[in-house]
């Protein structure tokens, strides 16, 4: 997981180390047989490096179970690729499908994690551990975010895979994480847009600028953005000498944020006269957010 750069990126960062304690406590939780059944087997000396041969399912789960414990994930990928490929009516089959894409996570081979997720996703719309599948897909997206200043693909997709579990599975114990997760990943797509909307602005391309700065309040209202946005927008409308526009925004920017430094810089841009019209007209004027959009 790469560091960030913005409001967003500590904060999901400092939220990855909870990550793979609840993912393994889940995988205790549900795949617990597995490690007894692989206990109950006789334990092989040796690992051989020839080609796979049929072996029980038990035999195959304790070898996946001890390359799981000891951190050789693709091993462990390997071993329970193994149980469905020479096992597929068992019971275990189904389940084995999971463990290989949660022992790729765990290896951070999150293109194979995906992939295998996505199969399960169709194979088994119905299985008790389908929202866990969801979650765990978030997951191999969300742990690939990368800083602001680089293309956001996987911002994107990891917020389209924590919608669709909240959406779907409002009541799975992994929705409320996946909740914060996605208010975090809004953040983070709202600086992308801040920092591009600042690159136009300091070069002169003001209307391309007050386009990225009204998508941030428009689309990312509740993020950290919001307040700078609305500024960036009054020094925009105050660089083409938009005044009333400017006070409009700076009114609502105010309103909303009192005593931030964003209202501070916003107020010392306008002249003496309009200030004073913001003060004189204070509670008499629509001052939400959504005003900035209403038409004329």
């Amino acid at each position: 997981m790469k560091l960030f750069h913005s409001c967003a990126g500590s904060a999901i960062d400092n939220n990855m180390d909870i990550i793979k304690k609840t993912v393994s406590m889940h995988v205790l939780h549900v795949f617990g047989a597995f490690l007894l059944l692989g206990v109950l087997s006789a334990c092989s000396s040796t690992e051989s490096s020839k080609p796979q041969v049929e072996e029980s399912v038990d035999a195959l789960y304790n070898k996946a179970a001890a390359a799981l414990d000891a951190e050789q994930y693709a091993e462990a990928t390997r071993y329970f690729e193994e149980v469905e490929r020479q096992h597929p009516y068992s019971k275990w089959a189904t389940q084995a499908q999971l463990m290989s894409a949660f022992a790729s996570y765990e290896g951070q081979s999150y293109d194979e994690a995906i992939i295998a997720l996505d199969r399960f996703i169709e194979l088994h719309p119905g299985n008790k551990d389908i929202d866990y599948a969801h979650y765990l897909k978030a997951l191999c997206y969300y742990e690939q975010i990368s800083d602001v200043a680089r293309d956001q693909f996987m911002t994107e997709e990891a917020l389209k895979a924590l919608e669709t579990l909240i959406n779907r599975f409002p009541d799975s114990k992994y929705a409320r994480d996946a909740a914060l997760k996605r208010d975090l990943t809004y953040d983070h797509l709202a600086g992308k847009e801040m920092e591009i909307g600042r690159y136009y602005l300091n070069r002169g391309h003001v209307n391309a600028a007050i386009n990225r700065f009204r998508a941030v309040i428009e689309k990312y209202q509740t993020t950290t953005h919001t307040a700078e946005a609305l500024h960036r927008l009054v020094e925009a409308y105050m660089t083409l000498g938009l005044t009333a526009e400017a006070k409009q925004v700076a009114a609502v920017l105010g309103y909303n944020y009192p005593g931030s430094k964003w209202y501070e810089r916003s107020f010392a841009l306008l002249d003496e006269r309009t200030r004073q019209e913001i003060i004189e007209e204070r509670g008499f004027v629509d001052r939400t957010i959504d005003t900035i959009f209403k038409p004329d």
